[in-house]
C-alpha cells in the first residue's frame, strides 16, 4: 500500500495521559497515522482514523519543527512537577517514513539534554537500534518496549504484512540488551504463537508484558470487535485464539521460563 503524506507544523505535541495510560503524564506522538497499518489496531476505531475517510495505514502525516515545539513543552511541564512520557499511543515512532525525517529522533535529542523523569518507547520496529546513542544518554529513565505479538512469521504476515519481520525485532532486542538499554517484549495483542515463544525470548529480555484486545484497546475488546477480527483467525484455523482466555496460556507458557515478578499484565506493564 503506498502511503501519502503531509507535512505539518504541530502547535502541540504533548497530551495529558488518560485512560489505559493514565499512569503517564502525557503521550507524545512524533507522527499521526501509521504506515504499518496493523489489522487489529485499536486506533482505527478512534477519530483520528474514522474521520480521516482514507484506509488506515495508506497515510502519514509528518510534524515539522517537532523538536522545537517539544522543547518548548517539555520545558514548561517539567517547571510543574514530574513529567513522564508515552511514545507513541496512536502511531509507530519509528515507522518507515523515520528513516529519512527522523523526527522520533530530533525528540529524543531533546530529551537527552533535558531528561523527562521516565520515557516508555513503544515500537515494533528495529529501526530504534539507529537511537542507541540517545537512549543509553538516557539511562534509566527510558524503556523500550518492542511489541513481538507471536515468534511465528507466517502469522504475522496474516495480521500485520506491512510491519517488520519477527527475526529483525528479535535481533533489535538482542542489540538493545547488549548497549544496555532497559527493553521489554510486548506480547500484544496476543496473536497465536508456537510453545518455543518463551525460550526465545529469555535470552533477550528479563521483562514480559502480555496483552490482549479485550484488556488492551481501551474499550474491552468493542474497538477490535468492530475490526472485524474474528475472519483473520478462522483463514489461519486458529479461532481458539480469538478469546479472552487466549493469553492466559501465553502466560503459562512464559513461567516456565520467567519468573512471576519478570511478567507483566495489560496495563500494568506499561506503566513509568
Amino acid at each position: 500500500m503506498k502511503t501519502s503524506l503531509v507535512y505539518k507544523v504541530p502547535k502541540t505535541l504533548l497530551n495529558k495521559g488518560t485512560g489505559f495510560l493514565n499512569g503517564y503524564t502525557h503521550t507524545l506522538n512524533p507522527y499521526t497515522g501509521c504506515a504499518f497499518g496493523c489489522s487489529y489496531c485499536y486506533v482505527r476505531q478512534m477519530p483520528v482514523s474514522l474521520f480521516r475517510n482514507e484506509p488506515w495505514g495508506s497515510w502519514v502525516d509528518v510534524k515539522q519543527e517537532a523538536a522545537n515545539v517539544f522543547a518548548k513543552e517539555l520545558k514548561r511541564a517539567k517547571s510543574k512537577g514530574k513529567v513522564t512520557l508515552f511514545m507513541s499511543s496512536s502511531t509507530d515512532p519509528y515507522q518507515p517514513i523515520e528513516y529519512k525525517e527522523q523526527i522520533t529522533r530530533s525528540l529524543l535529542e531533546v530529551m537527552a539534554q533535558h531528561p523527562p523523569d521516565f520515557i516508555l518507547v513503544q515500537t515494533r520496529s528495529p529501526l530504534v537500534t539507529r537511537d542507541i546513542d540517545l537512549l543509553q544518554k538516557l539511562g534509566d529513565r527510558v524503556r523500550v518496549s518492542m511489541t513481538v505479538e507471536t515468534d511465528l512469521d507466517d502469522i504475522r504476515k496474516q495480521f500485520s504484512p506491512s510491519a517488520p519481520p519477527i527475526a529483525g525485532r528479535l535481533r533489535a532486542l538482542e542489540q538493545l540488551r547488549d548497549a544496555g538499554i532497559p527493553t521489554q517484549a510486548a506480547i500484544a495483542p496476543v496473536l497465536p504463537s508456537s510453545e518455543s515463544f518463551a525460550a526465545i525470548l529469555r535470552p533477550l529480555v528479563d521483562r514480559i508484558c502480555v496483552d490482549d484486545y479485550f484488556m488492551g484497546d481501551g474499550s474491552e475488546g468493542k474497538r477490535t470487535r468492530r475490526l472485524g477480527m474474528k475472519p483473520l483467525y478462522e483463514q489461519v484455523d486458529k479461532e481458539d485464539w480469538y478469546s479472552p482466555e487466549a493469553y492466559k496460556m501465553v502466560v503459562e507458557r512464559m513461567k516456565a521460563h520467567f519468573e512471576e515478578d519478570e511478567i507483566w499484565i495489560s496495563q500494568a506493564g506499561f506503566e513509568p
